[in-house]
């Protein structure tokens, strides 16, 4: 059996949930016919069960010892076969449920690399989080279900054919019997589907809430507003918990159908079989055998209507990954070229980043500073100039490699902290020692038991505000690009650290394309060069202090960042 995941999960067909569940199923169907191979060996050993035991009760009846024997023998042997089966069976069963799940973590988290900043912004956190929960759970099963749902369709014909064989009305009467039940049990998947969908969304909103508190719950304390997201909170979890009750209601509705619908047909067969014995129409073994055909069949009925309700859920969970899988980057490839670099200018605003030069953009919006960041970056979509080359012809990945856009959303991942500095695994412990030195960030290091092999959690939550932006502009300085961006990077420190940070920046990163978006008086006094932009563009240029003298706006602009 091969390992998983695979390396390469493949290109997912997402035109609609259905083709994404046709090619998983493609993607994995060898070990999914093996399986259902299985399946049906394991049903069809049960099934033939019955037969066997009505044969050798006519043995007894008939005082046939050898016929008596034999038939134990055959009774043996299937049990044998069953149990093997059985085995090989779920075996293979947990491997396609495996096989699907990791496939389709495999193909999101790609997607999701390439999206990059787009995914955030199309998706909440809550709904990509519902994928990695529960989705790829409902995908897996939808694979596994169709091992034993097509084995149940085999067993169901099986018996049918020996009830014709045996007796006509008895096998006309199973063989319309089972498509009623059926059809009976399918106005309740409609509902059920609905239901499932809007409860699916409800948790994804909830998880998303929850995201959102969490993160701001340091704020939320100190502006007093804890207990009443805490209250809304409640509110929207007491309607996810309704939606579940309504799922729940259809859900038993279709498991009382279950046993409601084999069970009348059970008791008609029963009956219907018993008078035939009364007449000597059939043998004791016969009816014997009828009443465990009857008997076995609310099995693969219960395993058919498993598979709908599992293909139904299935279904709901691929239309979430299908629509994360149909997202577009806001930005393209671009072509195979190549830019010399040089100025960096963005068209729109008349920002111009030179080459070599300590710059920073004081805007009169942070949305404005942060919306030319990205197009700089390419992150978002623009008319941008990278030296002689429009930056959207270069290749995405040349782009990453040159120019680093550094913001505040960025995270800090779980690992040792060196790792998490050092993402490339290029840098020197020289390297880091400087940039930590930059970021003011050594007290930090020294305070974490173990240093730079130290374990940082999840999204760096044993540390301060303050400590993560450090920390973000040591990693960010570590991987000493081409062109860094910078968007306020000591908004969350002290005056004197501030200070100090300005300093030490302007000396690291001389002589290299910086750009710095802050209206902190503090690192725009050790700039090169400040760019003033008003309303999405710029309306003046010079040093920090020749604006001051010149430029009355300007003036109030950084005044209110300084008073602050």
């Amino acid at each position: 059996m091969r390992s998983l995941p695979v390396a390469d999960p493949g290109i997912p067909d997402a035109r609609s949930p259905i083709r994404y569940l046709r090619w998983i199923a493609r993607m994995q169907a060898g070990p999914l016919l093996i399986g259902i191979g299985y399946a049906i060996l394991w049903w069809l050993a049960m099934a033939l069960v019955p037969e066997a035991m009505g044969k050798g009760i006519d043995a007894i009846r008939a005082k046939d010892l050898p016929a008596l024997l034999t038939w134990g023998g055959v009774l043996l042997g299937l049990g044998i076969v069953q149990a093997v089966a059985g085995i090989l069976r779920h075996r293979m069963a947990v491997y396609n449920w495996l096989s699907a799940a990791y496939r389709t973590v495999q193909v999101t988290v790609r997607q999701s690399t390439r999206l990059g900043a787009t995914l955030p912004k199309r998706m909440s956190t809550g709904e990509v989080v519902s994928v990695g929960n529960s989705d790829i759970a409902h995908i897996g099963n939808a694979m596994d279900i169709l091992l034993r749902g097509t084995g149940a369709i085999v067993a169901i014909v099986t018996v049918t054919v020996i009830l014709i064989r045996a007796s006509l009305p008895l096998g006309l009467m199973v063989l319309i019997g089972v498509p009623i039940m059926a059809v009976a049990v399918a106005p309740l998947l409609r509902p059920l589907h609905r239901r499932q969908h809007a409860h699916r969304d409800l948790q994804g909103d909830l998880s998303t809430r929850a995201a959102d508190i969490v993160a701001g719950l340091r704020v939320l304390r100190g502006i007093g507003g804890e207990q009443v997201f805490a209250d809304r909170y409640t509110e929207e979890s007491q309607k996810v918990r309704h939606a579940g009750v309504r799922v729940a209601a259809v859900e038993s509705m279709l498991e009382g159908a279950q046993i409601l619908l084999p069970g009348l047909l059970i008791a008609l067969v029963t009956w219907l079989g018993a008078t035939f014995a009364i007449r000597d129409e059939i043998t004791p073994g016969q009816l014997v055998a009828f009443y465990g055909y009857a008997v076995f069949l609310i099995a693969p009925m219960r395993a058919l209507t498993e598979a709908a309700d599992k293909l139904t859920k299935g279904h709901v969970a691929a239309r979430r990954v299908v629509r994360i899988l149909t997202l577009e980057p806001e930005v393209g490839g671009g072509a195979a070229g190549h830019s010399g670099g040089g100025l960096l200018r963005d068209v729109a605003s008349g920002v111009a980043v030179r080459p070599g030069v300590f710059t920073a953009l004081a805007a009169t919006s942070p949305e404005e500073a942060v919306t030319i960041a990205d197009r700089l970056g390419r992150y978002g979509d623009g008319d941008v100039d990278f030296g002689d080359v429009p930056l959207d012809t270069l290749p995405l990945a040349e782009v990453r490699r040159r120019i680093l856009v550094a913001d505040n959303g960025a995270k800090l991942f779980a690992g040792v902290l060196r790792d998490e500095l050092d993402v490339s695994g290029e840098a020197s412990a020289e390297d880091i020692a400087d940039a930590l030195r930059t970021a003011c960030a050594e007290d930090i290091v020294e305070a974490l038991p173990g240093g730079l092999d130290g374990h940082v959690a999840e999204s760096g939550r044993e540390f301060s505000g303050g400590q993560q932006q450090r920390l973000r502009l040591a990693r960010a300085l570590t991987a000493d690009p081409e062109v860094l961006i910078l968007i306020e990077p000591t908004s969350a420190v002290d005056a004197h650290s501030e200070a100090r940070i300005a300093d030490r920046l302007a000396k690291a990163r001389a002589g290299k394309t910086t750009l710095v978006c802050t209206t902190s008086p503090l690192v725009l006094d050790r700039t090169d060069q400040v760019i003033y932009v008003e309303g999405g563009v710029v309306r003046a240029q010079g040093t920090h202090r020749e604006l001051l003298a010149t430029v009355p706006a300007y003036t109030a602009l950084v005044t209110r960042g300084e008073d602050s």
